[in-house]
């Protein structure tokens, strides 16, 4: 009995752990600016896995075992049953006209989160969605913690499930929780325990390059969490670290040249032992861009623009070198060509502490016409004037008629923030002017942050082209001037009342306690007479 006992934990084990696949992948693509693009891909599928239904939450939950996927973010998953989830962590800027569109979409300044949930269950969905911020800001130590209702928004229409959605039972249904962190900065307290959600963490495979200190060095850097769920799949995680490098800065020469170790400080040494695939894309440079030399030999050619290195059955170190040996010294080029569909450029207007214009730009660099979603969400402290928008083409005409399927949730004052969605056309080669005018809120003394006089952060815009939701375009994110009260004040009142109670209760302490006596002195006239 007790070695069939044993036999049958083998084999559920096993069993157990055919379930699981992991691979990986690591994308690199000049730039023609000379900077280097990287994108690190993790992914882990649980097959035939299916996310928690949300009526099941009030009882207990089966016991999950994994040999791959993360424990601690799979515990997370089936507490608040989510069947998808996107996390983002980003620094800098992303220049969509120099380096075209990312490897992962979420590029968006600051911190993203967005998840589909499903109703149905004791807690409701705003209760699990604020229980999900806290545990994410845990496991990742980020501030997380923040995204309260005053960031909490529901843009369906821009963020569509990226995966299946598992069948409820009527009359519930799934809703979406979207919130952004603009000002929140990675840094390595979260690359720390994101790559100990690894299998192979900093020690095989591509996830050796992952040094702290040249990911961090990078022009822009950010992480990002995926969490889907494909019904013929399973669920499916994926980890990605995404990064622009400057060879150019890094190289005494001033050239262009790259290996693995010269931008990552590392080579792969070996293998990840439990990947069933492990390589590393090269997207190969333009013949415009001058001869250039690649090294070593890549395992397969898949077309004339992409080389790849299979690093599954690796067991020697693995250096990749590109080298122009043509060029003595790189020039960046003072005059580019726009490489994404469209460009666009927001600004906030006005010195005034009470008004303002909100300004965007955005200039279609294709000679087709292109229909494209505008999102726009704004804290409660910045209202839009709703009838003041405004559309005008670059030969100064109204083209009121290009915004179209307009919807719009007014802000809740110290509650929620506003929302607009509308379907933007842009014609060939056009450039459109979009404005409106905004009212600052006045605040509360108590509602400033601590650095109020730096401003108030407000989240990037973001356009979705209507052939390809799964590209956004992220705007760069703003500063608002609030009218903010002085708090020197507080504190000079303070350390005067200090110094007035300090003198008047040193006075009265001591006449109180003072004892006063006669002190007879002798006079020394009478001393010398004897």
């Amino acid at each position: 009995m007790k070695w069939f006992i044993i036999c049958f934990l083998i084999a559920q084990c096993l069993a157990s752990g055919n379930r699981e696949g992991y691979r990986e992948e690591l994308t690199l693509r000049p730039l023609a600016d000379g900077k280097l693009a990287a994108h690190f891909s993790f992914s882990t599928v649980l097959e035939r896995d299916e996310p928690r239904s949300p009526s099941s939450l009030g009882a207990d939950d089966i016991s999950q075992h994994y040999n791959i996927f993360p424990l601690a973010l799979g515990q997370i998953l089936r507490e608040y049953a989510i069947p998808e989830l996107h996390l983002t962590l980003n620094s800098g800027k992303w220049d969509y006209d120099r380096w075209g569109h990312p490897g992962e979409a979420g590029v968006g300044s600051g911190a993203e989160l967005w998840a589909w949930m499903g109703d149905g269950a004791e807690a409701s969905i705003d209760e699990r969605w604020e229980a999900l911020q806290n545990s994410l800001a845990g496991l990742f130590c980020a501030s997380l913690g923040s995204m309260d209702t005053l960031h909490t928004t529901s843009p369906t229409r821009a963020f569509p499930p990226t995966g299946d959605l598992p069948r409820l039972p009527q009359p519930h249904t799934h809703s979406l929780r979207h919130a952004t962190l603009p000002a929140e900065r990675v840094c390595t307290e979260n690359l720390t325990p994101f790559l100990k959600m690894l299998p192979c963490p900093a020690r095989a495979g591509v996830a050796a390059l992952l040094a702290p200190h040249r990911i961090f060095d990078a022009d822009w850097h950010g992480l990002g969490v995926h969490v889907r769920w494909r019904a013929d799949t399973g669920i499916v995680l994926t980890l990605s670290v995404q990064a622009v490098l400057d060879p150019v800065r890094t190289s005494a020469d001033r050239r262009r040249d790259w290996t693995l170790r010269s931008v990552f400080d590392r080579s792969i040494p070996r293998a990840c032992a439990v990947a069933a695939s492990s390589s590393v894309r090269v997207l190969l440079p333009s013949p415009e861009d001058g001869a250039y030399t690649l090294f070593p030999e890549p395992t397969a050619f898949p077309d004339s623009g992409l080389v790849i290195y299979d690093v599954t059955n690796n067991t020697s170190d693995l250096d990749i070198s590109m080298r122009w040996p043509d060029e003595q010294r790189f020039s960046y080029p003072l005059d580019h060509l726009p490489i994404s569909d469209f460009s666009a450029q927001r600004t906030l207007k006005g010195s005034s502490q009470t008004h303002g214009h909100l300004s965007m730009i955005i200039r279609n660099n294709k000679p087709i016409t292109l229909r494209t979603l505008y999102l726009e969400t704004m804290p409660w402290h910045l209202e839009f004037f709703l009838h003041t928008l405004s559309l005008t083409c670059s030969d100064g005409t109204k083209c009121n008629h290009l915004l179209q399927n307009m919807t719009y949730t007014p802000s809740q004052p110290h509650a929620a923030p506003a929302l607009l969605q509308a379907m933007l056309e842009l014609p060939p080669h056009e450039t459109l002017h979009i404005s409106f005018r905004v009212r600052k809120a006045f605040l509360r003394y108590t509602e400033h942050p601590p650095d109020a006089q730096r401003g108030w952060d407000l989240p990037p815009a973001v356009l979705v082209p209507a052939d390809a939701p799964d590209r956004r375009v992220y705007t760069s994110a703003l500063l608002v001037d609030l009218a903010t009260p002085d708090f020197s004040m507080p504190y000079n009142v303070i350390i005067m009342s200090s110094v007035l109670i300090s003198l008047i209760f040193g006075s009265l302490f001591n006449m109180l306690i003072r004892r006063f006596a006669v002190v007879k002195v002798a006079d020394p006239l009478d001393s010398n007479v004897g």
